[in-house]
């Protein structure tokens, strides 16, 4: 994923995330031991266990691609993108993502009032959602796929490949269907190596650039 994950936001994802993040917190009950992609019997993606010891790409807040929700304009989301050392490695040497990379979008509730804070926001300390953008190009046929988390995190459902998020990647991604226009340490590599799609270079000169 699905980094910013900004992203992401990262990822398309985040519409989503605005919804479900306030579900009770992520658990990873479960979950796979390793930083590569683990999958169940039946073909659920299992959480990696130690996703925080990945490499951090960035973090967005009330990132989206829709309007809120009706009776969620009180309430702020922050997003965190974590990608599997390995991915980043061969990103910083090619500018783009090998076979395996797993980007992990987590959410969590932006809070105002504790401690000592005066203004602005900080995080809650449970995560409120995940999502992983997997890509794996021997199990999927546009190598890429999206898995949704239940609120436990104890397994996570493949998307469907129907579903906006693909699309919206597919359209806007900068570098291989991932946001890294949102990934402050990743896009001058993608500029640098030549990456960059012309999907996202057309975004870009119809909007002026990124400032």
């Amino acid at each position: 994923m699905f980094p910013k994950f900004l992203v992401s936001a990262a990822l398309c994802l985040l519409a989503a995330f605005a919804v479900r993040s306030f579900l009770r917190p992520v658990t990873n009950a479960g979950a796979a031991s390793n930083s590569a992609p683990a999958y169940a019997s039946n073909g659920d993606l299992l959480p990696p266990a130690n996703y925080r010891e990945w490499i951090y790409l960035t973090s967005g807040i009330d990132m989206s691609y829709t309007a809120k929700a009706a009776g969620m304009e009180d309430h702020s989301v922050f997003d965190n993108v974590f990608v599997n050392p390995e991915a980043y490695r061969s990103f910083q040497a090619t500018g783009t993502w090998p076979d395996k990379t797993m980007m992990v979008l987590e959410a969590r509730e932006a809070r105002s009032n504790g401690s000592i804070n005066k203004q602005g926001h900080f995080q809650g300390t449970g995560a409120m959602g995940l999502e992983i953008h997997v890509k794996d190009e021997a199990r999927f046929a546009g190598k890429w796929a999206f898995f949704s988390f239940d609120p436990r995190a104890t397994k996570g459902t493949l998307v469907a490949q129907g579903a906006p998020c693909y699309s919206c990647h597919a359209d806007h991604a900068a570098v291989d269907t991932t946001f890294v226009q949102f990934y402050p340490t990743l896009l001058p590599i993608a500029q640098k190596k030549g990456t960059l799609s012309a999907k996202y270079l057309k975004d870009e000169a119809k909007s002026g650039g990124s400032k």
